[in-house]
């Protein structure tokens, strides 16, 4: 057998062997250049034209993004040589550096986060398999070092000159999405067109923010809405960021440009944890725990049937009145979002008397649910703020599943064991006031307010049903009407019947609100549930 050497084997392979032109092997300083040279490629794989294109729809490039979204210089790209593998419908004579998809590693505020970054440029942002393959990679390495995942999405869809491989790549995708769920943060941010099976993966996220004007989601664009329904609908009225954050509740939340979106992820990032074994940063914070405001005092009307704002409440509570609201648009008869209570993170849940009077209805109930179950997979405690006249009545509701998505919340809020603290401000009726966080389902403290009024109905409907036969025999109905619901009020719209009986801990002037929930989140804060020994609940889908 002949021996060959290393450079023999490298000048008898010709110029199909890497690093040989011909009978000549590049020399050191050609193989650099040949480096600098594709990583210039691939700074604009589609080229100058594609890039002016995407700045004249008023959008950043792939790039761009990921550098203005992350912590300055500290983006290491992956993969930045992949390229695709089909010569099917033209391809083999088109290749792009990359695939379409920027893929890496990189801080926020010093935060380690794996992030994919889809090129509009490069074949409408279409996935083909080695686009997927770039993706799952970061999904796997975020996975394995407990690291959250952002992807900034622009994309057309499925390759369609890849066929099944593409359909292939989504599903590769879905999957690692639903292993991730739970286990580490997961966050899209939608830049530009979302369509057919690129919606799911975000789907499947924990977060959802979307540009206005700018970016949609949707399974079925308008032709072939109009071809098979004969319905005519705009890309924004079927899709846009307004329509997602108001009527569909896709969106959680809404940036009015590509500056604001970076900055509403970062100040959303500051409020969850790497994953689920680890819990958010506590922040120093010079506003004390112990501060008393005594314009809570005065919220509640002295009317049990005005509203007030539930904003004003919970701006009182956190730390320099630091909340970001999710889903602010949606379901607005109920407030879900991120604050910090002596530096700590929580999550509020908030009936909101201003819309529809507070109460729960299939919406609302849903969006609590989801959220709740947020905070109680990210160890983030939740602080519920309750002031429920009960489940909105009516065919609309019954027909629409109101006992399914009823349930729902009810099931989260069963199901989590983070630290659970809940204050009653006002009303809590009937199966609402066991949803919301009770004591029943093993809220760790609940408080009451002096003005709360816990009951099964309100005084009214009470009445009317307690006492029929004595209103249709009464001379003077409305005089007597009101004397039992006098009579109701007194005796069962307070706090005191449920504190006889430890469904409340305590009747707290509303002053004292935020001193309560910090010292529970201190003698909280090392709390320890076991589950039952399951593979998973059965949430009332």
């Amino acid at each position: 057998m002949v021996n060959v050497i290393p450079d023999q084997l490298a000048l008898a392979g010709g110029a199909a062997v890497g690093g040989v032109q011909g009978d000549r092997v590049k020399s050191r300083s050609e193989k650099y250049d040949e480096l600098q040279s594709k990583r210039a490629l691939s700074e604009m794989p589609a080229g100058a034209d594609a890039v002016a294109k995407q700045h004249e729809r008023g959008k950043c490039t792939a790039r761009q993004r990921v550098d203005a979204l992350v912590d300055e210089g500290s983006f290491v790209e992956f993969d930045r040589f992949v390229v695709h593998r089909t010569n099917a419908f033209g391809l083999d004579e088109k290749e792009f550096l990359g695939d379409g998809v920027i893929t890496g590693r990189a801080t926020i505020d010093g935060r380690q986060v794996f992030l994919f970054s889809q090129d509009f440029s490069v074949l409408g942002g279409s996935l083909g398999e080695a686009f997927a393959e770039k993706i799952c990679k970061m999904m796997d390495l975020a996975m394995r070092t407990g690291s959250p995942l952002i992807g900034i999405n622009d994309s057309g869809g499925a390759r369609i000159q890849e066929g099944v491989v593409s359909l292939g790549g989504y599903a590769e995708i879905f999957w690692r999405n639903v292993q991730a769920s739970g286990v580490i943060p997961q966050l899209s941010l939608i830049a530009g067109p979302c369509a057919g099976g690129a919606v799911y993966s975000p789907a499947i996220t924990d977060f959802i923010l979307m540009t206005d004007k700018i970016s949609q989601m949707f399974i079925t664009g308008p032709e072939i809405i109009k071809t098979v329904t004969g319905e005519e609908v705009t890309f924004e009225e079927l899709g846009g960021a307004t329509t997602h954050a108001t009527r569909s509740g896709v969106a959680h939340l809404v940036a009015a440009d590509e500056a604001t979106l970076w900055d509403l992820t970062r100040a959303l990032f500051s409020f969850i944890p790497q994953n689920n074994r680890e819990h958010p940063e506590r922040f120093d914070s010079d506003d004390d725990p112990d501060r008393s405001v005594a314009a809570l005092d005065d919220v509640v009307p002295d009317s049990p049937s005005k509203p007030y704002d539930m904003h004003e409440v919970i701006d009182a509570v956190v730390d320099y009145g630091d909340f970001l609201e999710i889903s602010p648009l949606y379901a607005q008869n109920i407030i879900c979002g991120f604050g910090r209570i002596d530096g700590r993170t929580v999550g509020i849940v908030g009936n909101q008397p201003n819309v529809l009077a507070g109460v729960l209805d299939t919406r609302s109930s849903v969006k609590a649910a989801r959220f709740v179950r947020f905070c109680d997979a990210f160890n983030i405690p939740l602080v519920t703020f309750v002031d429920v006249p009960g489940f909105l009545p009516g065919t609309e509701q019954e027909y629409g599943g109101i006992i399914l998505h009823g349930a729902k919340l009810l099931y989260a809020f069963a199901e989590a064991t983070v630290p659970k603290i809940t204050i009653i401000t006002r009303k809590a009726y009937g199966g609402a006031y066991d949803v919301m966080a009770s004591k029943h389902i093993r809220a760790d403290v609940n408080l009451a307010w002096p003005t709360a009024e816990i009951a099964v109905m309100g005084a009214e409907s009470a009445v009317k049903t307690i006492f029929r036969r004595e209103l249709a025999a009464a001379a003077d109905k409305e005089r007597k009407m009101q004397e039992l619901v006098d009579e109701y009020t007194e005796r069962f719209a307070n706090p005191y019947i449920a504190a006889q009986r430890g469904y409340v801990d305590d009747v707290i002037e509303a002053r004292r609100t935020r001193s309560a929930i910090a010292g529970a989140l201190e003698m909280l804060a090392e709390k320890r549930v076991a589950r039952p020994d399951r593979k998973h609940g059965n949430i009332p889908l």
